[in-house]
């Protein structure tokens, strides 16, 4: 009886595609899953304030600055386009807050209009940030 020799050629090999499969079905479910805080795009001077509460749940930052400008989603918009906006970021992505940004000197009569805007959109906790 003859007896097979083996070859360096014939090297046993593991098979990589089901583990890779694995990986890019894990990278997938991270990407999904994963909260994108839709960021304000410009800082602004913050007020101080002694009881400040911090909201981990917030992804939608709306600034206005000291001149009037309000940004949303790293551009500038309009006033009156803010709950449009507010409307289209709450498709991509629900949420229960909306923080406000708005600068020391910003002019509060904007910053109600802001807030009327976001509560028409149906957000109902609307909160402006302030450092602690």
């Amino acid at each position: 009886m003859a007896r097979k020799v083996r070859t360096e050629e014939e090297d046993a090999q593991i098979d990589m595609t089901p583990m890779l499969d694995i990986v890019f079905i894990m990278l997938i479910f991270f990407i999904v899953t994963t909260v994108f805080v839709k960021e304000a795009g410009i800082e602004v001077n913050k007020p101080d304030a002694s009881q400040a509460i911090l909201h981990k749940n917030a992804n939608i930052f709306i600034a206005v600055t000291e001149d009037g400008s309000v940004w949303l989603d790293k551009r500038e918009v309009s006033p009156d386009s803010v709950r449009a906006n507010i409307e289209r970021l709450l498709t991509e992505q629900p949420t229960d807050y909306v923080i406000i940004q708005a600068d020391v000197k910003a002019k509060h009569g904007l910053v109600v209009e802001i807030m009327d805007q976001v509560k028409a959109a149906g957000v109902n906790r609307v909160s402006v940030a302030a450092r602690g």
